[in-house]
């Protein structure tokens, strides 16, 4: 059933507004009853997009996760990466994910509410992740979930859900997401743009759309807790419930009657966007981030901006970087992986040429050949083995810097993972805020190739397509 657009400003204008303030005072009395950790999964790190003053691991082992049970903060992010992985990958990770999650909470006797942070335009190993999550996490305790919340509303991406069906913002338009490039995605495609009907599909109809749980944009700001509370409270097997979203005042509301519902002994599972960490961590807003703020050491070096991505969002903004005079862009031409030699050869032209430019002062941008490498229809799962080894060598640009850059931005969700995890061997990092919205920067722990560096994560499928020249140009300024 294909759906139509909608106009940004039609949709907007019909929807009834509500007291905020009244209900920022029902939220936050709420969120100081509600005494669960709260471990967000991260399949690439742009889940961060929203939050600051909050730490991430980029390893899954006990003793990270531990740590973070024992932070004050009621909420820390692991970045497992798997959007890059394989079904078979991602099945061992989150079974190794679960069983010591549930060991730190018995070590520090810690009630905890796991949220699978999946793309806001419904990318990913869903519903795999949150299923491996849920019978893990019932093997090894006495918890038994009884449904699973769909919220990937993200109003910093333009990513909104209305009479239950997703939406991506195109300038004035609101686009049926299963009518958006995201849907076409070689591994994680689907055609469904209605919620249920996108959870009945990915499901194979284990789960059937019509007796899923709908929490409407009506019953939410006309502000029926009780009702919504109430829906929850007969959410069973594991069924899903479709949360209409807006803006942050939606999922506000929500929360207020899931707390309320959670507090009466339901058990929740979450694959949500970006949006519903920052509220039921209780994260408060903050201004996005000044040059000042991230460059701190006064380096002469040029900074440091590699792309992977090749969404279209990223192809537009990186035709807008090439406009600038402050950068140098060095391509790395990836098809090459099909012959090896070649590629090493490539790779090392790279790596010369970054370190020579960024130690001369220059700001350098390392971008992978933009045609996708495509082995055919069949061959999907060698196409992730290649490009496993080409995010590798990306990586590796940054392994074997011998210079450090005055500050580095990473073009892509897989891409700032895996420079982030194994290019600048970071195991905790601190969220510091956000340059622009949806654009988070890490300020990465002592324990990295670069301790303290601004780690800009540029998501792929987020910004104003001038967003990342003017990024690039305000931390260039001299």
């Amino acid at each position: 059933m294909q759906t139509n657009n909608r106009s940004v400003e039609e949709v907007f204008n019909n929807i009834p507004s509500v007291d905020t303030s009244l209900v920022q005072q029902m939220i936050e009395k709420e969120l100081q009853r509600f005494d669960h950790k709260i471990i967000v999964l991260d399949d690439d790190p742009t889940g961060v997009q929203t939050v600051h003053g909050v730490s991430v691991y980029t390893d899954w082992s006990l003793e990270s996760i531990d740590r973070g049970f024992k932070e004050d903060h009621p909420m820390f992010f692991i970045l497992t990466n798997s959007r890059g992985f394989t079904a078979a990958e991602t099945t061992k990770a989150h079974q190794e994910i679960g069983a010591n999650i549930v060991e730190a909470a018995m070590r520090n006797n810690r009630k905890f509410t796991i949220i699978s942070r999946g793309d806001s335009t419904l990318r990913g190993h869903y519903p795999l992740e949150t299923e491996v999550l849920k019978d893990t996490v019932e093997a090894k305790s006495d918890m038994q979930f009884d449904g699973e919340i769909i919220l990937p509303f993200f109003k910093e991406g333009g990513r909104f859900t209305i009479d239950n069906v997703h939406y991506v913002q195109y300038g004035t338009e609101l686009v049926p997401a299963g009518e958006t490039e995201f849907a076409k995605d070689r591994t994680f495609g689907y055609s469904r743009s209605h919620l249920g009907e996108w959870a009945e599909e990915k499901s194979n109809g284990q789960y059937s759309a019509k007796h899923m749980t709908y929490i409407s944009l009506e019953s939410l700001r006309s502000m029926n807790i009780d009702m919504i509370e109430n829906q929850l409270l007969s959410v069973e097997n594991f069924n899903k419930v479709i949360v209409n979203a807006v803006d942050y005042i939606d999922v506000q509301l929500f929360t207020i009657a899931l707390i309320r519902a959670i507090h009466k002994g339901k058990h929740f599972m979450f694959r949500s966007a970006a949006a519903l960490t920052k509220v039921i961590g209780g994260i408060s807003d903050r201004s996005l981030l000044t040059r000042a703020e991230m460059m701190s050491d006064g380096t002469d070096h040029g900074g440091l901006v590699i792309i992977g991505s090749h969404v279209q969002k990223t192809t537009e903004q990186f035709e807008e970087l090439k406009k600038s005079n402050a950068v140098e862009f060095v391509e790395f031409n990836v098809h090459l992986v099909l012959e090896p030699d070649q590629f090493e050869n490539e790779l090392n032209r790279v790596v010369e040429t970054t370190n020579k430019w960024i130690l001369e002062g220059k700001n350098v941008a390392v971008y992978t050949k933009r045609e996708r490498l495509d082995l055919g229809e069949d061959r999907k799962e060698d196409e992730l083995k290649l490009s496993v080894q080409i995010s590798d060598a990306v990586t590796s640009i940054v392994k074997r810097l011998e210079v450090r850059p005055a500050y580095i931005i990473a073009k892509g969700g897989i891409t700032s993972s895996d420079i982030g995890t194994n290019g600048l061997e970071v195991k905790r990092a601190t969220v510091a805020g956000q340059i622009r919205p949806g654009i988070p920067v890490w300020t990465t722990g002592n324990e990295s190739k670069f301790p303290g560096i601004s780690y800009v994560i540029f998501p792929g499928n987020v910004g104003t397509k001038t967003d990342l020249r003017e990024v690039v140009e305000m931390l260039s300024a001299k």
